[in-house]
């Protein structure tokens, strides 16, 4: 294991994740990821650079901004770790290759779709439409998916889940299901083949009943309740990612 090579791409990863932040905070609200510079959330004071390393800043400072005091979200260093990590789980499986790049954008698309989500419950189509592009085109030299098994998995993720959208709206005259979460599925589809579609949703959808239930049962709410299912779409498309293969061995030896 070269240790050296992995405290690399945990800390550019880590470097990601800052950007991410800036992404979930700004991408919700029709802002510019760009410009301007990262700001305070409380006094808007300009963060400069030195409290602006991702992680070391966060705990230098003791979780507060440098100029009023106020809480810092614990989210930001999260987001920061969980990229940095994530970056490393995949350089560990894919090593120095085309697809590790290619399933480090894919996991960061994950990543800002689930904290998007869970904070505003929607998921933008400035990330999910350009990322089924991208996940096409990626097809086209990725080593774990063919052209053919990507665009079977846009139709597939894509048409899976408006099938479960319309019967629900058919039965119970309401809407259940987003259209995000539609897109998301089918850009899952386009980066990971039609294959994923099956070990993604039955993972979405057991860790997802057990979360809603417990969420409803802490709440005291009824099956109204609404909990995006963006995180759990994104969960479910790294644990076939990473195990899709041995599941899938598993269910259809």
């Amino acid at each position: 294991m070269d240790v050296t090579a992995i405290t690399t791409v945990f800390v550019f990863g880590t470097i990601v994740g800052s950007f991410l932040n800036v992404c979930i905070a700004r991408l919700p609200e029709g802002q510019s990821v760009v410009a301007p510079r990262s700001r305070c959330p409380g006094c808007k004071t300009t963060i400069a650079w030195y409290d602006n390393l991702p992680v070391l800043s966060y705990v230098a400072l003791g979780g507060h901004c440098r100029a009023c005091g106020i809480d810092i979200s614990a989210v930001y260093p999260m987001v920061e770790v969980v990229t940095g990590a994530l970056a490393v789980a995949l350089w560990m499986e894919l090593g120095p290759t085309l697809a590790f790049a290619g399933y480090s954008v894919f996991a960061a698309a994950l990543i800002t779709i689930t904290f998007i989500d869970l904070d505003h419950q929607i998921i933008p189509d400035v990330i999910s439409l350009p990322g089924i592009a991208l996940g096409l085109a990626f097809s086209l030299v990725s080593p774990l998916v063919t052209p053919l098994d990507s665009l079977f998995g846009v139709l597939a993720g894509g048409g899976s889940l408006l099938a479960v959208a319309w019967s629900y709206r058919l039965i119970r005259g309401q809407d259940g299901m987003g259209g995000g979460d539609i897109k998301l599925l089918a850009m899952i589809g386009a980066f990971l083949g039609w294959q994923s579609i099956f070990v993604t949703v039955m993972a979405a959808s057991i860790v997802g009943s057990v979360i809603g239930l417990a969420t409803m049962l802490y709440r005291r709410a009824d099956t109204r309740l609404a909990i995006p299912f963006g995180p759990f779409l994104a969960g479910g498309a790294l644990i076939h990612l990473f195990f899709g293969e041995q599941i899938l061995r598993f269910y259809f030896p």
